[in-house]
């Protein structure tokens, strides 16, 4: 659908409303009675979540290239079907092909004072010439108070589908030397920044340099304690046992072309992932469900 087609199948006054960038990306601006927040259909990209009286709560980057085809840096990005980069000795895009596609818009509606969304993304040109051909996928968000996000994948398919998938949500902090993540003390995690060495996590996280784990055999919520923002962020999830952490300190930002060296310090990376050993394996006409729900609470003086 086109601008016109998108506000007048699903444009809700004051609520819901589409708008092209001029690139030709297009956007959802979403107003609800207790949020705001900005969605691409490239993607079905979260790019802001901003609960009222809270500071914004999604970092998006301020350099990233709102361009057809290229990730976009910061926000929600969907990493299907695999984690990073393949694993099976053949290419593609780092984080797979969903981020990168244009999603459809299949449900709008405001319910209560939620918005709820549904996006959904089945094989195209692209998933196809890398092997792809069998699946469906379905990304709904409820866009609030609260933000809850659930992807779904359904195999089509006459085999096992074997994948990898991630919420790779970049999380706005005022400072990443004063922060804490919670839920995390005793899970074991490979440490990507240290030959992929398996670690165990002792005490809570912080983070003092290139960070970039994964914690595996986890279902746990994390809590992300911004000390200098005075805020808790909290990030419950379901049916992800994997979560990774990441942040590429002032080095790693240094490298990266669609980011400001300046703003490394400004997020951290708390991840809602089924990866490595804790990779799906979906049968026939099956489905699998992973889920998101983020909440902040602000902490006084």
């Amino acid at each position: 659908m086109d601008i016109n087609q998108l506000n007048e199948h699903f444009g809700l006054p004051g609520v819901l409303a589409f708008r092209a960038t001029a690139s030709g990306l297009i956007r959802a601006d979403i107003t609800t009675p207790h949020a705001t927040a900005t969605v691409y259909l490239q993607g079905a990209h979260v790019a802001a979540w901003q609960p009222i009286g809270h500071k914004p709560v999604i970092f998006t980057s301020r350099k990233t290239e709102l361009m057809p085809g290229k990730a976009i840096r910061g926000g929600v990005p969907i990493a299907f079907p695999w984690f990073a980069n393949r694993h099976d000795g053949k290419t593609g895009p780092s984080h797979g092909f969903a981020r990168i596609q244009d999603w459809t818009l299949a449900f709008a509606a405001l319910a209560g004072e939620d918005l709820h969304l549904t996006f959904t993304l089945g094989p195209n040109e692209l998933s196809r010439s890398l092997g792809f051909d069998q699946f469906r996928l379905a990304y709904q968000l409820t866009i609030g108070r609260t933000l809850t996000m659930q992807l779904t994948v359904a195999n089509d398919g006459g085999a096992p589908l074997v994948f990898e998938e991630a919420l790779h949500t970049y999380y706005a902090v005022t400072d990443i030397h004063e922060i804490a993540i919670l839920g995390l003390d005793g899970v074991s995690y490979l440490d990507k920044t240290d030959n992929f060495n398996k670690k165990l996590q002792q005490g809570d996280v912080t983070v003092t340099g290139p960070t970039d784990r994964v914690y595996l055999d986890t279902t746990a919520t994390c809590v992300l304690k911004d000390h200098a923002g005075k805020r808790h962020i909290s990030v419950a999830k379901t049916g992800s046992t994997t979560t990774v952490v990441w942040n590429p300190w002032e080095e790693g930002a240094a490298k990266l072309v669609d980011m400001d060296p300046t703003e490394w310090h400004e997020f951290v990376a708390i991840e809602t992932v089924n990866a490595a050993t804790d990779a799906i394996t979906l049968a026939p006409g099956a489905t699998h469900a992973m889920q998101a729900r983020v909440s902040v609470e602000e902490i006084g003086s």
